[in-house]
């Protein structure tokens, strides 16, 4: 496999796989860039079509029919070879070209066309002339297009250029080495991925330790570089490594598939499309994807900027009688966990004698002595989190999502519950589903905060953004309320 996908060396022990370059586009644009060549390929037959004609027969050009017809055209010549995963990558790649595919989706095309013209008597503004030439122009044009773009595809697959540096592999040396790059294209998308081989050792201890060490590097690896998937290459019936690593990336906010071992892959063929996935089992889902995240950001930006605009003489006034009331600092600084477990500095309103920030930090209590005056009635009115609206544009937090701890909290409910590390999978919030459902406050027992975990990752679930437009309307009048603000 070496000579295959890559050079194979040792850090610190750990084995790897390196591509011989380092890729300089993503095979996740594939999907995107190849309809829009269509789509380019089907406009400039048309216009050439109608350009053609026109000269031919002396009369005027008018440029605006050609570009309605192409444009509609190549609307549904897309949308119709969409659905049949024409436009992924391992189709794209192979080298056979589409002859009969092609055809049959764009004489089908044209006569929709025809049919939409007939109905909607629009037949008299665009040349029949003009419309042949178009319909015998496009297919030479469209065969073309993907013959080059095959051997554009299979020129940047083999030189490097192109693959996913999102994808990371972890696995048994053996199940590994098994993996040809056609495996490699079908199950990540990519022939060039960074792996961690796991320990070779007989002794059982030694492989504990060695695979513990390998997948402490994995982990820092994939937050280091923004990772968004694991493939794991292990035999089926090794459940206890299966469980190992399925504990290890729990943190990371990352989907996690199981690829089907040697003895599987030799009783299938792994072909893939959009429509037909590799069978892998998926041990983790990826919690937002990336449209999800964007669309996600825009709205923490917009509204965080209006509500800052809004609240300014507000917090203004807040932190005079901070300053006012009792000595020491205005805002509060304290390290907690965001997104994929990064650490961030959190920034209240100070409403108390003292700045706890290290591994003992004792919860905020009812009636607790050591909250100032001025800082009993931000706590009660939540004004002490106003200036988490700086972390929001900053990017660190959101305007929605699971409340974050202090580290030590942290660190300490992860021993207590296997499910609070899928916390991190998506960036902390100002206030979040559990908060709008009266979990807010101190939490003295693992009942009160496995009920705010299950409602994190119910939210985590089941995101969309009018979701988090419910959550800033309920907690409008969970403030108003007062509940558990102390």
């Amino acid at each position: 496999m070496a000579s295959e996908s890559g050079i194979r060396g040792k850090v610190e022990g750990i084995q790897y796989l390196v591509g011989r370059s380092v890729a300089s586009f993503s095979t996740e644009i594939i999907p995107y860039v190849l309809p829009a060549l269509d789509a380019f390929v089907i406009l400039t037959s048309c216009l050439v079509g109608g350009i053609a004609y026109h000269v031919l027969i002396g009369d005027p050009f008018d440029i605006l029919p050609p570009v309605a017809v192409g444009a509609l055209a190549s609307l549904i010549y897309i949308l119709r070879m969409n659905g049949k995963g024409y436009y992924g990558l391992q189709e794209s790649a192979k080298p056979q070209l589409e002859v009969p595919e092609i055809l049959v989706c764009w004489f089908t095309t044209g006569l929709l066309l025809a049919l939409i013209a007939f109905l909607l008597k629009i037949s008299a503004t665009y040349s029949r002339g003009a419309f042949v030439m178009f319909y015998l122009i496009a297919p030479m044009a469209l065969l073309g297009a993907r013959k080059a773009t095959k051997v554009a595809l299979a020129q940047a697959l083999a030189q490097g250029a192109i693959g996913r540096g999102d994808t990371v592999l972890i696995g048994d040396p053996n199940e590994i080495s098994t993996l040809q790059r056609s495996d490699l294209l079908a199950l990540c998308g990519a022939v060039e991925v960074r792996c961690f081989t796991l320990s070779r050792e007989d002794d059982e201890f030694a492989r504990s330790s060695n695979d513990a060490r390998v997948m402490n590097a994995a982990a820092s690896f994939v937050r280091r570089h923004n990772c968004r998937q694991v493939l794991i290459a292990l035999p089926w019936n090794d459940g206890g490594r299966i469980e190992f690593i399925r504990d290890q990336v729990k943190t990371l906010p990352v989907a996690v598939r199981l690829a089907p071992d040697k003895s599987i892959r030799a009783l299938t063929d792994l072909t893939w499309s959009e429509r037909s996935p590799a069978p892998t089992i998926e041990l983790q889902r990826a919690p937002l994807s990336g449209a999800q995240r964007f669309v996600k950001r825009i709205a923490d930006v917009v509204a965080a900027s209006v509500v800052l605009l809004f609240f300014l003489p507000l917090m203004g006034l807040a932190a005079i009688a901070i300053k006012l009331d009792s000595p020491g600092p205005i805002i509060f600084r304290q390290i907690r966990k965001g997104f994929n477990g990064k650490h961030f500095v959190i920034l209240k309103f100070r409403t108390m004698t003292v700045q706890e920030n290290g591994p003992s930090v004792v919860q905020a209590m009812r009636d607790d002595s050591r909250v100032t005056t001025i800082g009993r009635l931000l706590r009660s009115s939540s004004i002490d989190e106003l200036p988490q609206l700086w972390n929001v544009l900053r990017g660190e937090m959101s305007l929605i999502g699971p409340r974050p701890h202090a580290l030590a909290h942290d660190n300490y409910f992860e021993t207590l519950l296997s499910d609070y590390a899928f916390r991190h999978h998506v960036k902390p919030g100002i206030t979040g589903w559990a908060q709008c459902n009266g979990a807010r406050g101190a939490t003295p027992t693992v009942e009160h905060i496995a009920k705010r975990v299950k409602l994190d990752l119910w939210y985590i679930d089941n995101w969309s953004l009018w979701l988090d437009v419910l959550i800033l309307i309920r907690t409008v009048f969970e403030v108003l309320r007062k509940r558990n603000a102390y």
